[in-house]
């Protein structure tokens, strides 16, 4: 039997529902419908989360269209649920889990395929995966940052750039990159964002990048080129395409450029410095560094627009459109 299952007083079995919005097939924005269906399963190891809010990122609608089908090595199962970060509160745990108590705000990132992700009320997640949400920081906020953060946070691992070094961000002022600016200063990296429109580069400037520029507008090759005439150290790429690779011709031959899976498309040709391919480190190894980077500076998740959950179809149109930072759910 079910573990979540109880019996009612005439011995029917009852499994526990919750609201969600499912697939029931792969395809458009408008396979996305609400649903009532069983609680996940918390195991041994496992953090169950009431999901208060939940990103909304471009990964979403290609994982919603089936690109990522069998890209796990898992088969996908219907009703499939999307949304691989959140934050809430603590529903409950594992009997092996010590460290969260129920009532915790916290955040999570989590893989969908295997066990349904955070577009629900509520989400079940290993606790290797699960962190509390650091006392100066909203929940909102929370909710959207942390794969683009932790990305963004391995990312700069991999470039062991020292302060004062040159860095070049490009695609700043979207999800991940406007968190690797703060992560760069963070550490006394000087910054070129390379942004996208007028309020991109605002955000980015006001972040605390260097220079900031609109990569739709300036050339950037140029733009890098006079902000460190011997060439930069390294850079970080959130948005692939031809500008970003004849951008990287800026990058000393002895540089190095962080590339996040996923990210597409990547260069044609090979630019001079070494490219990295890499994926963000989810443990708590690396959500305790970015906790204590959050706590120690004024780092934030700008959140452009927040949906509640019965508009998620306008929330997947939107990542269509230009906007700054990060869309997020508003589930609970």
């Amino acid at each position: 039997m079910d573990s979540r299952a109880e019996s009612t007083a005439d011995g029917a079995i009852v499994v526990p529902q919750m609201d969600a919005i499912v697939l029931d097939r792969f395809g458009g924005v408008d396979e996305l419908s609400p649903r009532r269906i069983p609680l996940p399963e918390i195991g041994d190891d496992d953090v169950l989360v009431w999901v208060e809010f939940a990103g909304v990122a471009s990964w979403d609608a290609v994982e919603r269209e089936g690109d990522y089908d069998d890209a796990f090595g898992v088969a996908s199962a219907f009703p499939y649920v999307l949304g691989w970060d959140a934050a809430g509160t603590v529903a409950a745990v594992g009997r092996n889990v010590t460290r969260f108590d129920v009532g915790e705000r916290v955040y999570a990132a989590t893989m969908p395929v295997r066990r349904g992700g955070f577009y629900a009320a509520y989400g079940v997640v290993e606790a290797e995966f699960v962190a509390r949400v650091p006392d100066r920081m909203p929940t909102e906020q929370a909710g959207a940052m942390a794969w683009d953060a932790l990305t963004a946070l391995s990312g700069l691992d991999l470039l062991g750039l020292r302060p004062n070094e040159t860095l070049m961000v490009f695609g700043a002022s979207g999800g991940v990159g406007h968190m690797a600016v703060q992560l760069a200063r963070h550490s006394g990296i000087r910054v070129l964002a390379v942004a996208s429109g007028g309020d991109g580069v605002a955000l980015a400037r006001r972040l605390g990048a260097d220079d900031a520029i609109d990569g739709r507008k300036v050339d950037v090759l140029a733009a890098a080129l006079e902000f460190a005439p011997g060439g930069l150290d390294a850079a970080l790429v959130t948005v692939g395409g031809e500008t970003a690779e004849r951008s990287l011709r800026a990058i000393k031959s002895s540089g190095r450029i962080a590339w996040p899976n996923g990210v597409l498309p990547v260069p044609v040709t090979p630019p001079g410095a070494t490219v990295s391919y890499y994926d963000g480190d989810r443990s708590r190894t690396a959500t305790d560094r970015l906790n204590a980077i959050i706590e120690a500076s004024s780092f934030e998740v700008h959140v452009a627009r927040t949906f509640p959950m019965e508009r998620v179809k306008d929330a997947h149109r939107a990542l269509n459109d230009h906007y700054v930072g990060k869309l997020a759910l508003k589930v609970g």
